[in-house]
């Protein structure tokens, strides 16, 4: 049987989403216990924050983002409750992934 080339771009390109994308749905899981996970949320770029945060989507990553902007590099794990939309459970959720 012949594959034809647009079936072969597209069977890569599915792969190639999944090789990208698979490291970012763990991120967020806890499959991977016994491996820490420590994120600078004063040096973090958003994507960072996103993927290796707890709770923590794209809107959210780009607040913290703002917040540290405006304000300066946060001095407590407990400054992130002051972003928007980050509440004091989204704050305990990341405790021990949070580095400053």
């Amino acid at each position: 049987m012949k594959m034809t080339v647009k079936y072969q771009l597209f069977k890569a390109i599915v792969v190639a989403g999944t090789l990208v994308l698979t490291p970012a749905v763990y991120a967020n899981s806890d499959q991977h216990k016994g491996i820490d996970i420590i994120v600078n949320i004063n040096d973090a770029n958003a994507e960072q924050l996103d993927n290796l945060l707890v709770g923590i989507g794209p809107d959210k990553a780009e607040n913290i983002i703002q917040y540290r902007t405006k304000y300066g590099k946060f001095v407590s794990v407990d400054d992130l409750a002051k972003v928007k939309g980050i509440g004091a459970s989204t704050v305990d959720k990341n405790r021990n992934r949070i580095k400053l």
